[in-house]
């Protein structure tokens, strides 16, 4: 998975205390605020949080939470509802923003940045924050959270202070946000955003998946807690692991089972550097740890890409290599409850070695639990062929589904296979109705 700012890493370890106390009631109040109806004038702060994998959209929960301990009514709220309307009858706006890929703004943001940022709004009397989160490793480092402050100025707004960006969750930024935060709630005992502790694991079995194929070594994981019970989780979640090579930069991998299967599963391919080295994290899941080793790894919440209320929809699932893990899941929830109206177009390279977790996807579509499986092995045949392929030959039944309200899920590799899916899903329904099932949830994206 891309690495991210974990939305759980910031807080949840916070001590019993009275201060604790203030702040779980201040995120209460600024949750059931953002679930209200907002009027321009509705709250003395807005906190907009443009999220892909749950960071920012977490960040902006913490934030509101701690303006409202300082006695501010703050509200939290999905940049995806933030209209040109709202935003110019605002005076103070908090802005969490997420970068995706290279320099995009995430999912949510689509539209605003496609629509708002396109227009001429004056914005003069708006003062504004922003917390901009990224990962260096990336060209366009921050890309979108510096587009949106400069637009903001270009627009008239007043920064209440200078951008800060986010390396890869670096803590002393954080804790200059919570600073700024602090001087404006008028407030300094708000407790720290602390990361939970990581838990011990064990590994109970590691499968290779695609003997004999010319891409990287793949291989099935399965992990147990090494005391206590297993945590709660959801189909789309994710975990962190933290490798001993490596601690301070955890890895975020797609689980690929279900609580209900008493373990957590991962896909997890083998990387090499340059100098022919395994990756620290994939590595050491990989080849070096033993079962008796002791795994440091903790679940991390994505709600962007759970179910939600698509949980008994028609379900169109698309994706390649590795991507499977999050797909997987999906297809175990749903058909553990009963719903098999399910689809799923999957690439990798060639079907004699790479058709990934092959009898379980073949055995439910034999017993009419996978209503269609559509498959593309780039590497066999006269040229390549990939999942895009196979959508805009099933473009037709690609918008038979739709208009009887499938959603599309959409999980593996950013670079090629997301954004080719995303362009055939626009030439088959149409840009517009892509954005229309983006705002409502029903297109979602675990892509890195």
């Amino acid at each position: 998975m891309m690495l991210t700012i974990d939305p759980v890493r910031l807080g949840g370890a916070l001590a019993l205390s009275g201060g604790y106390l203030a702040m779980c009631a201040a995120i209460w109040r600024a949750r059931i605020g953002s679930r209200r109806p907002l009027p321009a004038s509705g709250a003395d702060w807005l906190v907009v949080h443009a999220s892909q994998t749950g960071s920012a959209e977490y960040l902006a929960g913490q934030t509101a939470a701690t303006l409202a301990a300082g006695g501010l009514d703050a509200r939290a709220l999905c940049i995806s509802t933030l209209t040109p309307e709202l935003l110019a009858g605002a005076s103070r706006v908090l802005f969490i923003a997420s970068t995706y890929g290279e320099g995009d703004a995430p999912d949510a943001a689509a539209r605003f940045a496609g629509v708002t940022m396109a227009g001429d709004a004056d914005l003069s009397r708006l003062h504004y924050g922003v917390l901009a989160l990224g990962d260096s490793s990336y060209a366009n480092y921050c890309g979108f959270g510096r587009a949106l402050d400069a637009w903001l100025r270009d627009r008239g707004a007043t920064p209440l202070f200078e951008r800060i960006e986010v390396d890869r969750g670096n803590v002393d930024a954080i804790a200059g946000w919570q600073h700024q935060l602090s001087h404006l709630a008028g407030t300094s005992d708000a407790p720290d955003w602390e990361a939970p502790a990581y838990g011990k694991w064990r590994i109970l079995d590691r499968t290779l998946l695609n003997p004999g194929s010319a891409g990287a070594p793949l291989y099935r994981i399965a992990l147990t807690p090494s005391e206590g019970a297993l945590p709660a989780w959801e189909a789309g979640d994710l975990v962190q692991v933290s490798a001993p090579s490596d601690p301070e930069l955890p890895r975020e991998y797609s689980i690929a089972s279900i609580p209900g299967e008493g373990n957590i599963e991962l896909l997890v391919r083998l990387q090499r550097h340059a100098d022919g080295s395994a990756g620290a994290a994939s590595g050491w899941l990989c080849l070096d740890a033993g079962l008796e080793d002791e795994i440091a790894l903790r679940v991390r919440g994505h709600a962007r890409f759970r179910l939600g209320e698509n949980a008994t929809r028609p379900l169109i699932l698309v994706g390649n290599g590795t991507g499977l893990a999050g797909l997987r899941a999906h297809l175990k929830a749903r058909i553990g409850g009963g719903v098999f109206d399910n689809w799923l177009v999957f690439g990798e390279r060639n079907a004699a070695h790479d058709f990934l977790c092959s009898d379980e996807l073949q055995g439910w579509l034999e017993d009419g639990k996978l209503a269609r499986l559509d498959l593309a092995f780039s590497r066999d045949g006269a040229g390549p062929r990939y999942v895009q392929h196979l959508l805009r030959e099933r473009a037709g039944e690609l918008r038979a589904w739709v208009e009887r309200g499938a959603a599309i899920y959409v999980c593996g590799s950013l670079q090629g296979m997301a954004t080719g899916v995303h362009e055939a899903l626009a030439d088959a329904l149409g840009p517009d109705a892509l954005d229309a099932l983006t705002a409502v949830g029903r297109y979602r994206r675990d892509v890195y």
